[in-house]
């Protein structure tokens, strides 16, 4: 399996989401799942930020004059289905489908071009900055994808690799589940009160404290919840639990 991380650094008017997000730093959006095909392209993505961002956010998916995913810079005929599953003060879930038209652009369909089938996709996006994690099964013509991306970006966003690698085997892990990295970056979060209500401190600034790389810092956070998550689910519905199905 091999890695592909890179970011798309929007400019300004070029992606509505972008825009939104670049006037409320604190607020990101990450995927929490994300399927394309040929002809359709569908995903759930969770915000988190303020009440305002998230009002702003939900707006910006809403109006917006084309599929926020869509690389065109203009209208391209697609057809589009937004739905708000949750909205609370502090959170945001979104499901949204995209059928394609021959004018569409994407990263999931250049990716399927380019990369094959089978590739999984995780997404952040804060501020301007929307970072993308494919892996895939290789081997493929990873220089393609990337000159095929570029041009159709174009000049809307700057485009830099982060890392190209095979795909990181699994970390040790601790009594806990989590691997000591996102352990000692969920103990610092804590710590520094990432998780408070609100905030005393962003992303940003917890990773220059702990001297790593934003997007790492992002990356251990995220597997910590979802592990974290995961176990809380599993052992509320086993069947040993009161609260398990019937």
């Amino acid at each position: 399996m091999r890695e592909l991380v890179f970011t798309l650094d929007y400019r300004p008017g070029c992606n509505a989401v972008a825009d939104t997000l670049a006037e409320y730093p604190d607020a990101e959006i990450r995927s929490l799942s994300l399927h394309a095909t040929e002809s359709s392209l569908w995903r759930v993505d969770h915000a988190s930020g303020s009440p305002d961002a998230l009002d702003a956010i939900e707006d910006a998916f809403l109006t917006a004059d084309y599929y926020a995913d869509c690389l065109a810079t203009d209208h391209c005929g697609a057809t589009q289905t937004m739905h708000v599953l949750e909205h609370t003060d502090d959170t945001l879930v979104l499901y949204s489908y995209w059928k394609r038209t021959p004018d569409c652009a994407s990263v999931p369909h250049t990716a399927l071009d380019n990369l094959g089938e089978g590739a999984l996709f995780e997404t952040r996006h804060s501020e301007r900055e929307y970072t993308w994690r494919i892996i895939h099964s290789g081997p493929a013509d990873v220089r393609s994808f990337i000159d095929k991306l570029g041009r159709i970006v174009g000049d809307c966003a700057d485009l830099e690799i982060k890392r190209v690698t095979e795909a990181p085997s699994p970390s040790v892990r601790t009594d806990e589940g989590l691997a000591p990295e996102q352990e000692a970056a969920l103990e610092a979060a804590v710590e520094h009160g990432y998780y408070e209500t609100p905030r005393q401190i962003n992303v940003g600034e917890l990773a220059e404290r702990l001297d790593v790389p934003r997007s790492t810092l992002t990356y251990r956070l995220r597997r910590a919840e979802a592990h974290l998550a995961k176990e809380r689910v599993s052992r509320r519905f086993s069947p040993g639990s009161s609260s398990a199905l019937l």
